[in-house]
């Protein structure tokens, strides 16, 4: 799995990389045919502080791919919820997935 990690008007240091990435990792416990992950992550109004946007794509084999994506000013805790997101989206895709393989089709 390839894990790529974006900073747009950022600079992705080494510990916001390792969050991302550990996070990313953890993905596969969920669905194990993912092919790549990659975390985009955009600082806006820098010059007041400023907030964060924090998109992640999920690209799984022979689906559409999966976004999740959150904004806020505590960028860990945006990565974190956005990771969440993309947990329950990759077990409503396995729900779906072993339902459809149930049923037969």
């Amino acid at each position: 799995m390839r894990i790529e990690v974006v900073g747009r008007h950022l600079d992705i240091t080494d510990a916001i990389r390792q969050h991302a990435e550990e996070k990313a990792e953890k993905l596969t416990r969920f669905y194990d045919r993912i092919l790549a992950v990659t975390w985009t992550i955009e600082h806006h109004n820098v010059a007041s502080g400023g907030s964060y946007q924090v998109e992640l794509l999920v690209d799984v084999e022979h689906h559409d791919d999966l976004v999740s994506k959150d904004d806020g000013s505590d960028l860990y805790g945006v990565i974190d919820g956005v990771h969440r997101k993309g947990i329950r989206q990759l077990s409503d895709l396995h729900d779906k997935v072993k339902l459809h393989k149930r049923q037969g089709h």
